[in-house]
């Protein structure tokens, strides 16, 4: 059987722009004009470019057209890290580090050595953790306002896999899960591997619209909501009481269950309560120890409902059994002696101080951000495409993630992210004094 009309041109297309016999910046034919070209129907050249859009490989820009794209930075799809200048900085992904943190290590594990406990390491731990080990992270969640049993806690390998055995678990394949319309690039993925249909929720300066989202819960079935209410990724806002408690209100209205990314709230010093604390038996709260102590730490931890505890278990048990017990050991020993703790002082106040360089480096330029947080969206002029500005900060060195990473949705906003977190901090306001000269050297 021949593949359809349109597949075959895909490939086609995809091939020519991989080689590079279409180059980075090409303006492609309109859709009417690749119809001609090519002799098909416009429905059928409108999927071509939704197919190459998918793919990474073009951008479209309502009102100019459809452009081939540049792969410098960190773009969602097919990411390529690779860089044709010296690197000069990583603003592509947070992973600070204090500098102590190696010595820290070496005397945890030091102490793990000659502990009475060292051959527990080479057990098989049970799926979700050990009761102590879980007993541990209740205790710690008690500091971010959330009051469970540890029966309620499972332990996991970070967030992201928190995250997978959670809606692996609540969801089924063509489920609707709900979403901001800039996000976690992470959630996207998931979707995509599970097959859930994400739809996105409009987003305003100071959160989702709310308003949006009870509209799609009314007319659509819903089966989650995933949200990021404290520290939002990429931008940044914190949820007051009233828009938490309208959150949960539509929720049970539409009888959904609610996922909260926890993943940076501790950098919010007074954070209202969380969801979870707001409607216990029906929000299933996310987050882990790798931006509040390193990112190599891939310790996690998911606290459920009664009723959805053995589902995600079960979940998990496919997924990973358990967490590695060497590593569980360093995480619980850490959060028991007050090492998390001193870190996430030390995390706000180098973030805050990093926030600080960053809205002096980039005065008048648009930004949003929270101001004790590793992330600034900066908003690009209207003849700028996030591609090719990453391109044009690739040539300087300098890696960036575009909006393509972090919408949800069709809608790609003219914007990078920018990771604070990752270069030195008496180095960071000569790179966005760099990064800032490049961007607007950029001609109309």
């Amino acid at each position: 059987m021949r593949p359809p009309s349109y597949r075959r041109i895909v490939d086609e297309l995809a091939a020519a722009i991989r080689a590079g016999a279409i180059p980075a910046g090409t303006r492609l034919p309109t859709h009417r004009g690749l119809a001609r070209e090519r002799r098909i129907a416009l429905a059928t050249a409108t999927r071509v470019y939704a197919e190459l859009a998918a793919m990474g490989l073009v951008t479209g820009e309502p009102g100019r057209g459809t452009f081939v794209r540049h792969r410098s930075g960190y773009d969602g799809p097919e990411p390529s890290r690779a860089l044709p200048a010296p690197r000069v900085a990583d603003l592509s992904f947070n992973q600070p580090l204090a500098p102590d943190q190696g010595d820290r290590l070496r005397t945890a594990l030091r102490a793990l050595s000659t502990s009475g406990e060292v051959e527990s390491l080479l057990r098989q731990h049970p799926p979700g953790g050990r009761s102590g080990d879980r007993a541990v992270v209740a205790a710690y969640l008690l500091g971010r306002g959330i009051d469970v049993a540890p029966a309620n806690v499972l332990l996991t390998g970070g967030t992201q896999q928190a995250l997978d055995v959670t809606l692996r678990a609540l969801t089924r394949p063509g489920d609707l899960l709900a979403v901001d319309a800039l996000s976690y690039p992470g959630i996207r993925l998931l979707a995509a591997a599970q097959g859930l249909d994400l739809a996105p929720i409009p987003v305003t300066a100071a959160g989702p619209d709310l308003a949006a989202l009870d509209r799609l819960c009314r007319t659509r079935p819903v089966r989650a909501i995933y949200t990021i209410p404290t520290v939002h990724n990429p931008l940044g806002w914190v949820l007051d009481r009233e828009q938490r408690a309208d959150l949960v209100a539509v929720a049970r209205t539409a009888d959904c269950v609610i996922i909260e990314d926890g993943t940076y709230a501790f950098l919010e010093a007074a954070p209202p309560p969380p969801l979870q604390a707001l409607a216990p038996g029906r929000t299933c709260y996310v987050a882990g120890l790798s931006k509040n102590v390193a990112t190599g730490l891939r310790f996690g931890f998911a606290v459920l409902p009664d009723r959805h505890v053995q589902a995600v278990t079960r979940s998990l048990r496919a997924a990973a059994w358990s967490v590695p017990a060497l590593v569980t050991a360093l995480a619980t020993g850490w959060i028991t002696d007050g090492t998390v703790a001193q870190l996430e002082r030390a995390r706000r106040e180098d973030a805050a101080a990093r926030q600080d360089i960053a809205r002096d480096a980039l005065a008048g330029m648009d930004v949003v951000a929270h101001p004790a947080s590793y992330i600034v969206w900066l908003g690009l002029e209207p003849h700028q495409r996030p591609d090719h500005v990453a391109a044009v900060l690739a040539e300087e060195g300098i890696l960036v993630s575009t909006s393509d990473a972090f919408a949800t949705g069709p809608r790609r906003p003219r914007a990078l992210r920018l990771a604070l977190g990752t270069p030195p901090l008496d180095g960071l306001a000569s790179v966005l004094h760099r990064l800032r000269r490049a961007v607007e050297a950029i001609p109309p």
